[in-house]
């Protein structure tokens, strides 16, 4: 007998026979009509959601489904699962530290070359028949500032100290000394003192905006900003203002607020790259993730602890 599972997340989609060959009934919804569709059609059978902490599940989506017991994030952010409705049912809840660290990490720094050496403009205007120069700074023994030093920050800072001679600093929740970087205790010291600002943190409510228009302006006209956190985590007019006034001198993104809708104010600034969210979509990522989803719940549905919890049975029921 295989357990009805919902995926609402379309990057697991070569997957799918592989899924299913571990017992599980996959449900394909990655859109919103879909997924609105197939919570009505399958309410009475699904036992199990794979979403991530962008796509997120809502309380109501959870009071419709009287036998779920088990939410997985495929990577590490679970900011729009609603813990609390979970935690009132006793639905587990998982999420996928680590496993896609080394894909965003190597995009991270894809964003800040290609930001500061003008890599997408320069390819445009070469295939456009042009062939003259375009200025940019140097990468290599300059300041890197990372706003949250957990695995994916590290391997940032990895790359930046080891691959490019960078001195690292960062701000984290709590000093890290073990790590040997410069801690920061808060962002806008840490903005002062970098040339490149990379935003490493989870999203969510308490990180809401950690990137303001004070950090930005710490920042300054020199320093460039990569996101790929959450696009939340920065305030998103304050840094299209920035840019447009020439007080930032560049950014890249691979999240937005309110993504996948994109202001045309960012789209048309000529100092900003921009991927759709894509960090983490390396074969070999999603790999990793898929399968440490599988481990999670094949030992979830074995009576087994989960190996990455966010909220247990066990710690619910204490």
């Amino acid at each position: 007998m295989t357990t009805p599972l919902l995926i609402l997340i379309d990057s697991v989609h070569d997957y799918l026979q592989q899924i299913e060959a571990r017992g599980f009934q996959p449900i394909y919804a990655p859109t919103a009509t879909a997924r609105a569709q197939a919570i009505q059609d399958h309410a009475d059978s699904i036992r199990i959601v794979l979403t991530r902490g962008a796509t997120g599940f809502r309380a109501e989506e959870m009071a419709a489904l009287p036998k779920l017991e088990l939410i997985c994030s495929l990577g590490v952010g679970y900011e729009n699962i609603d813990l609390n409705a979970a935690a009132a049912r006793g639905i587990v809840v998982t999420n996928g530290p680590g496993a896609n660290a080394v894909s965003v990490a190597d995009h991270a720094m894809a964003l800040l070359l290609g930001a500061a050496r003008h890599l997408p403009q320069a390819d445009a205007w070469v295939r456009q028949g042009h062939w003259s120069g375009f200025m940019g700074p140097q990468v290599s023994g300059k300041r890197l500032g990372i706003l949250g030093l957990g695995t994916i920050g590290l391997e940032i800072a990895k790359r930046g100290a080891n691959g490019f001679g960078m001195s690292v600093g960062y701000y984290n929740r709590r000093p890290r000394p073990e790590s040997g970087y410069t801690y920061f205790d808060n962002p806008r010291d840490l903005a002062a003192a970098s040339d490149f600002l990379v935003v490493a943190t989870p999203g969510g409510a308490g990180t809401r905006h950690l990137v303001n228009a004070d950090v930005l302006e710490a920042l300054g006209p020199d320093g460039y900003l990569v996101n790929i956190a959450r696009g939340s985590v920065v305030d998103t007019d304050a840094l299209i203002t920035a840019l447009a006034e020439g007080r930032l001198a560049g950014a890249g993104l691979d999240v937005v607020d309110g993504e996948p809708h994109v202001p045309d104010a960012l789209k048309q600034l000529g100092n900003v790259v921009l991927t759709p969210h894509s960090a983490g979509r390396s074969p070999e990522a999603v790999a990793a993730t898929v399968a440490l989803f599988l481990q999670n719940a094949t030992a979830h549905f074995s009576g087994q602890p989960v190996l990455t919890p966010v909220l247990d049975a066990q710690a619910q029921a204490a």
